[in-house]
């Protein structure tokens, strides 16, 4: 892994500052649940899986505190509505906090390292679709700054890259606060991987041109259904590639799979301050979009490759 965006140091969790990328690599030291409780609010910490994970040090640092486990995790659960990861990481940590003290850290880096294992699956799992020579495009960040692991999406284009694979990624700018264009481009550089970055909008012509074979991103939460939830500008790039015949994959662990949300009707959608469009105007800020079920060629994971039909492949996985 070329990327940490999460360490456990001395009793504090430190935080690389994602708003600070790529200009500069500037850490946050986290004494306590409210202030990782910021981190994960202001995107300082951001990613599904990773927020999860701070999420889960949070908790840790209640316990030694002495707060109450459960107020503290009601605070870290309010700070962002659509990842389901959040919830559940939270909710492992109030069930194996029955000991407290030093066996809550051990279950927070438990959980850490469980996710690092799951990404490597996903990965070369995802890996095993592509061919040499393939272009791919991928949509905001899903890479070990999103996850505290190898990266979903991005774990399945550095193993693709690793095996012969992947001959370049485009990488979608992602409006408006350009986790594409800062942060995926970043991971894609430390690795050596031949990237370009290129707007949003721009995505529909690369796919008329054939210049994209596959398209991966990863997901925020996914619906009993299979309908997916991504950062806003995910469906419009579904839409584009079923009109063009390019596979759109979706990579995501397991505990993105919300079974209770029937299908993506019943996914929160986070709408944000209206100033990350435009300072003095009236905007519409949501973060996520959802994208359709049917318009998903696979989802990676790492009890499996689910495909067509999701509600029995997400089942099954649920159920074991």
């Amino acid at each position: 892994m070329t990327v940490e965006p999460l360490r456990w140091e001395d009793g504090a969790l430190l935080v690389l500052d994602q708003r600070a990328l790529p200009d500069e690599e500037r850490w946050i030291r986290c004494g306590s649940a409210d202030e990782v409780a910021d981190c994960i609010r202001t995107l300082a910490v951001r990613g599904a899986p990773a927020i999860g994970i701070a999420a889960a040090y949070g908790i840790v640092l209640a316990g030694a505190r002495g707060e109450e486990l459960g107020e503290a995790a009601q605070v870290l659960r309010a700070t962002r509505p659509t990842a389901v990861n959040l919830g559940w990481a939270l909710d492992q940590m109030l069930e194996g906090s029955g000991t407290g003290g030093p066996e809550l850290l051990d279950l927070a880096r438990r959980l850490h390292a469980q996710q690092y294992e799951a990404d490597r699956r996903i990965a070369a799992l995802g890996a095993e679709r592509f061919e040499p020579g393939d272009r791919a495009l991928t949509h905001c960040n899903a890479g070990a700054l999103a996850t505290a692991g190898i990266g979903t999406a991005c774990g399945v284009l550095s193993t693709a890259w690793e095996s012969g694979r992947l001959a370049q990624v485009w990488v979608d700018e992602t409006r408006p606060l350009l986790q594409g264009a800062r942060l995926t481009a970043w991971e894609l550089h430390k690795a050596g991987i031949p990237h370009r970055v290129v707007a949003d909008s721009a995505a529909g012509s690369l796919l008329a041109q054939g210049a994209v074979d596959r398209i991966v991103v990863g997901a925020d939460r996914i619906a009993a259904n299979g309908d997916v939830a991504n950062k806003i500008g995910t469906y419009p790039l579904a839409v584009l590639a079923a009109r063009h015949g390019v596979p759109f994959y979706v990579a995501a662990p397991v505990s993105t799979i919300d079974p209770s949300a029937p299908n993506g009707a019943a996914i929160p959608i986070e709408e944000r301050d209206p100033a990350e469009i435009v300072a003095g105007a009236m905007a519409f800020n949501p973060a996520f979009d959802v994208t359709p079920a049917e318009l998903v060629s696979a989802i990676f994971t790492e009890a499996g490759v689910l495909e067509s039909p999701y509600a029995e492949a997400i089942e099954r996985v649920a159920a074991g």
